[in-house]
């Protein structure tokens, strides 16, 4: 009656963390991902969850900047990209585009791929959770490329999006989940909402190549979570800076026309707010995950407090509309260890064994 879906990341086992951290080749990296994926795909199933994810232990990078990892038309002095920072006060920055043309490196659908192969229940889907066109879109420098001009990079930029989102479908995607995690930075870039909508705009570009009955395998995310002032790169510089309001972003969201929505409610400080916004603007044919465990806090929730949350959502959202999952991803950005791989599936069961028990609840009240 509830679907249940996790967002995607899961931190890394320590030693394929010491091995990229430690500027590894290939060669090396190679059988320590293919390991990584074989056991988060098992620790998945061990959960009991049903949609799973690889936990996106290839995505060397991060999952902003994947797709154009090691581009040769590519500079390292980019973007600077306000969400957080890693161990030890290091910032990071996108690569800036140097010259045309822009193609991907690789699709997500090799990561999608690898995870199917090692899944062992018969019923376990793998989802898998892709950048937005808008977040890769500032891979574009203010000052232009010469001979490349904005407008052909943008249509390029959604063409190979298209192109990502169509591989994963054609290799058994359960969903295919767009982070769009420039969201709540367009909002401090710009109060006046005309870059956010801008954002939702290219977004909408790109949803509008597939059908109605494809854009329903088709979700958004956004998350709360390690959002800052847009600023300096240099360390510490996050310190004092504020968060944005993210219910404030929500209604903008929405207008992305894609099938299912994921939305942090669990670390809300008011998540009756967030609930009461998502039943206004949601529309009708969209499904809204809600995050019914915090991966900011280490500690684990219970199935009774999921069940809670789930029960609170469904008096705001029609429980046929209605899934749940987590506020973000485990392992965000970075490679930390704020939260160890066991916290993070504990999390998950109790997420799973929560939903299951609001969904009994309220089928039997139905």
């Amino acid at each position: 009656m509830i679907p249940t879906e996790p967002i995607g990341s899961i931190p890394r086992p320590p030693e394929l963390v010491a091995a990229i951290r430690g500027g590894a080749p290939d060669r090396e990296l190679a059988p320590l991902f293919d390991a990584a994926v074989r056991a988060t795909v098992a620790d998945f199933e061990a959960t009991g969850a049903l949609v799973i994810s690889d936990g996106e232990q290839g995505k060397i990078e991060n999952f902003w900047c994947y797709p154009v990892h090691g581009a040769a038309n590519t500079a390292p002095d980019g973007f600077c990209i306000p969400l957080g920072h890693s161990p030890g006060g290091v910032t990071h920055r996108m690569p800036r585009l140097t010259h045309g043309p822009f193609r991907y490196q690789r699709y997500a659908d090799q990561y999608l791929r690898a995870a199917r192969r090692y899944t062992a229940h018969p019923h376990t889907s793998v989802k898998q959770a892709i950048i937005s066109p808008s977040a890769l879109s500032l891979l574009y420098p203010p000052d232009g490329v010469e001979g490349y001009p904005r407008e052909q990079f943008l249509d390029d930029l959604v063409r190979e999006h298209e192109t990502e989102i169509r591989r994963c479908l054609e290799a058994g995607a359960h969903k295919v989940q767009i982070d769009f995690a420039e969201g709540p930075l367009a909002m401090r870039l710009d109060p006046s909402g005309a870059l956010l909508a801008s954002f939702v705009h290219l977004n909408n570009m790109a949803l509008a190549r597939f059908s109605t009955a494809e854009r329903a395998l088709i979700g958004v995310h956004v998350s709360a979570a390690g959002i800052r002032r847009p600023g300096s790169c240099a360390p510490g510089a996050a310190a004092a800076e504020g968060q944005v309001d993210y219910a404030e972003l929500l209604p903008a969201l929405f207008e992305i026309r894609a099938g299912s929505f994921y939305i942090a409610m669990a670390g809300q400080p008011d998540p009756e707010r967030v609930l009461r916004i998502a039943r206004d603007y949601a529309r009708p044919e969209q499904r809204v995950f809600v995050g019914v465990t915090d991966p900011l806090d280490a500690r684990i929730e219970t199935a009774q407090q999921v069940r809670d949350r789930v029960l609170l959502a469904a008096q705001y959202l029609d429980p046929h509309r209605l899934g749940t999952t987590d506020d973000a991803g485990f392992a965000p950005f970075f490679d930390n260890d704020s939260i160890s791989r066991a916290t993070a599936f504990a999390k998950v069961r109790a997420r799973v064994e929560g939903t299951c028990l609001a969904a009994a609840l309220l089928e039997g009240a139905a």
